[in-house]
């Protein structure tokens, strides 16, 4: 709980409970709506963007709430845990750890005080001038701290607001001592600090705010409900709770939803450099990123990698679910007939029950199953979204082997992947990278395959509809839009 003059005075624990890939956020300004049902409705929604932790705060006008804790929504929140959270404001996330280890310590919302009042953020992305900034947060901490200091003769490091390691930590704290007339002010000043992807949603006790990184890295959505406002990761978290999509949250724009009205501020020139991986892999079919419907980017791909690199097979099936728009492409185009081939296990997902030895040696069958009637004899088509070390894929082979598939044709749906990402996905370092010193060729022979074809990345980025000058392809082309403090080769995000 955080009281209306920003002093932190109290955050509510999880109640006792059993058991229990980018991140999602969300923001809703709604009065007299239940706006915790709303959010978690809304990080429901967005599960798919991070499993590790989920949280609510929420805004009564006069103190702050927040609920947090590690698992996916429906584990972390029950019925008597959102009648706690009343108000007219509320901002959720679901996480998937880039920066900070995966651990209460870290799950957002963050809060704490403001000359202004309380802030709780919520943060999509991952800042590439983290040191700089928390050399900011220490010089700025050590002026704060400057008595105490001096009655000691002991220079003081006390992380006063901060115990987590992630940069969205270290953007409450800096809040704490930006200067200017109101939190609105402080945000336009603090936010020309900051450098890298980033999709903002935060709130102090009366107002509702959103900001993008100039490069829009990340998708930020912004909708309108009959009587409020509603920001989200994807337009699908949108629908989820009857809020018909207005437009973009613009790169390099904040706004700020209060009960005067929407007011939109520039904090910086926008300089489109959106994710292409979010087309490929990250965001929902059934979303909707810069007028794209992304289920349809990705069925178009399967089409190009039909015509890039056809095969004579039996039958197209997919690595579900990512794979599966493209893998309908790919069978509409090259006219192979598309079918099932393997049975996902729905209830699979995060868990904190650890697979024994002997399952872990399973390792994919915990979550597919070949079905082997109709695999068997047959020459297939494996399409999915992409390869990254190699292990799934290599598992998946030898798998479709064992239940009889006379040949196996892997198509995937985007370029290789060569390059760490500094902006949000927890890919692994390059030399990690199965693509990053093997040809197609050397790949294909290491995961047991007949063949491999991934598409071109003029095809992947023609899929999308979007201009090649306004997409980040830095995974695939090392081609970095923002800089950051290390070199590709040393650092994965």
């Amino acid at each position: 709980m955080a009281r209306g003059d920003g002093q932190l005075t109290h955050e509510i624990d999880p109640l006792d409970r059993g058991p229990q890939d980018a991140c999602g956020v969300f923001g809703v300004w709604a009065p007299g709506e239940e706006i915790a049902k709303l959010t978690y409705f809304g990080l429901y929604a967005l599960q798919h963007r991070g499993q590790e932790s989920a949280g609510i705060a929420a805004s009564n006008g006069n103190q702050i709430l927040v609920y947090r804790d590690m698992g996916l929504v429906s584990q972390v929140f029950h019925e008597r845990d959102l009648e706690l959270l009343q108000g007219h404001i509320a901002v959720g996330h679901t996480r998937y750890s880039t920066t900070g280890s995966p651990s209460f310590e870290n799950a957002q919302p963050t809060l704490g005080p403001t000359p202004f009042g309380t802030v709780a953020l919520a943060h999509n992305g991952n800042l590439t001038n983290f040191d700089e900034l928390e050399q900011l947060a220490d010089s700025r901490r050590d002026h704060a701290n400057k008595v105490v200091a001096e009655a000691t003769k002991k220079r003081s490091r006390t992380r006063a607001f901060r115990d987590s390691s992630n940069d969205t930590s270290l953007v409450t704290e800096l809040f704490a001592t930006e200067q200017g007339e109101d939190l609105t002010d402080a945000a336009l000043k603090l936010l020309c600090e900051v450098d890298g992807a980033f999709s903002l949603v935060f709130m102090d006790e009366n107002t509702l705010y959103a900001a993008r990184d100039p490069q829009g890295v990340r998708p930020l959505s912004l909708g309108r409900l009959s009587n409020g406002w509603v920001v989200a990761s994807e337009t699908a978290a949108l629908d989820i709770v009857g809020a018909s999509h207005v437009r973009d949250v613009e790169p390099g724009e904040l706004i700020a939803i209060d009960e005067d009205g929407l007011r939109s501020f520039r904090f910086a020139e926008a300089k489109p450099a959106r994710c292409v991986f979010e087309y490929v892999y990250l965001a929902r079919p059934d979303s909707v990123l810069d007028g794209q419907i992304v289920h349809g980017a990705r069925t178009e791909m399967g089409r190009k990698l039909a015509q890039e690199f056809p095969v004579e097979a039996d039958l197209v099936i997919a690595t579900p679910e990512s794979g599966t728009p493209a893998a309908v492409g790919y069978a509409e185009e090259s006219g192979i007939p598309f079918g099932q081939g393997l049975m996902k296990n729905a209830y699979v997902g995060r868990t904190f029950i650890q697979p024994s030895q002997t399952l872990r040696e399973l390792g994919i069958r915990l979550k597919l199953n070949p079905i082997r009637e109709n695999i068997e004899g047959k020459r297939l088509v494996v399409v999915d979204d992409s390869i990254v070390r190699g292990n799934t894929q290599r598992a998946l082979v030898r798998m479709l082997r064992e239940a009889g598939a006379k040949e196996i044709h892997i198509r995937i749906s985007s370029p290789p992947v060569k390059w760490p990402c500094y902006y949000g996905i927890d890919f692994a370092t390059r030399a990690e990278l199965i693509a990053n010193g093997l040809s197609t060729e050397e790949i294909c022979t290491s995961l047991g395959a007949d063949s491999l074809g991934y598409i071109s990345l003029d095809g992947m980025i023609e899929a999308t509809k979007q201009e090649r000058s306004q997409l980040c392809t830095a995974c695939f082309s090392g081609e970095y839009p923002i800089p950051v403090n290390t070199t590709p080769a040393d650092k994965g995000c």
